[in-house]
């Protein structure tokens, strides 16, 4: 099992494909990857020799913040703009859309389920 970056990648896939199960891994920083270490994407991972495991697994680890340290990066940047009570952060305080998006419909991957509106009690007529 070839094991990258803290992640088991499947070894019934292509290598290609394999690297984008690691978190900050693309299909473009894949190919790149690949590229540079010259191995052929169209290789399955199990077919890989030790050597170019270890090839790649030095390349991500080396080149790009990936996994645990890039998940940490991004949600310390959104506890950052919460702090300083920039605008964006209100917005991911709130649940809202933080990039421009019109809440008034859609929106609901933020806002979750639709509530229903309770009607208010009705006075009795005299």
């Amino acid at each position: 099992m070839a094991r990258i970056a803290g992640i088991n990648i499947p070894l019934n896939k292509r290598v290609e494909v394999g690297l984008t199960y690691i978190y900050g891994v693309g299909e473009a920083t894949a190919r790149k990857v690949l590229q540079d270490a010259g191995i052929d994407p169209d290789t399955y991972v199990k077919n890989l020799t030790e050597d170019e495991v270890r090839k790649l697994r030095e390349r991500i680890d080396n080149d790009f913040t990936v996994e645990g340290d890039l998940r940490r990066e991004r949600s310390q940047n959104v506890k950052r703009l919460m702090e300083i009570g920039a605008y964006r952060g209100l917005r991911h305080r709130r649940g809202l859309p933080v990039d421009g998006q019109r809440t008034k419909t859609n929106a609901r991957t933020r806002k979750g389920p639709k509530r229903m509106q309770v009607a208010g009690k009705k006075k009795v007529k005299k």
